[in-house]
């Protein structure tokens, strides 16, 4: 909504109350909400009924000029039937932040694919996270140097 776009949403769990209370449309099914969106972004955890969600059947219901995005886990998103796609044109492109191997081998054809956008798993980066982080940091390292460390593991 951010961008000014069209939500459509779509989940096992999801039901049309709460789609609309987060500002979106429910999907009457998974295969809709591929055909009918410019943008498929992944956010669901990984589990027995996610694993391969999203495979060649589905990538192939989306628009060629559409994108998917996974920022997720990797496994959610059949990952031969991915590259195939990208490789094909069959999607426009992918923005990726997870990988079945993290990080991403420097081989990996991923890096090479010019309708990739590929970053590390950094999803949860702010301001506010690393504000708390390195606080902590230096209250450990002074607690340490005190002769009473914090937060042991």
């Amino acid at each position: 909504r951010a961008f000014g776009m069209d939500v459509l949403a779509w989940s096992q769990n999801l039901t049309r109350e709460r789609a609309e209370e987060c500002g979106a449309r429910l999907a009457p099914d998974k295969d809709a909400l591929m055909a009918g969106s410019d943008v498929v972004s992944v956010h669901v955890v990984l589990g027995d009924r996610t694993r391969g969600l999203v495979g060649a059947r589905e990538l192939g219901l989306m628009k060629p000029t559409a994108y998917l995005v996974n920022t997720s886990r990797a496994a959610i998103v059949d990952q031969a039937a991915l590259l195939s796609a990208l490789r094909e044109g069959r999607i426009a492109g992918a923005g990726l932040d997870v990988f079945e191997e993290e990080p991403l081998p420097a081989g990996h054809e991923f890096r090479t694919l010019p309708n990739v956008l590929a970053t590390p798993h950094l999803g949860y980066v702010s301001e506010l996270n690393y504000a708390t982080y390195f606080r902590e940091a230096v209250e450990d390292i002074g607690a340490f140097l005190d002769g009473a460390p914090i937060r042991v593991l």
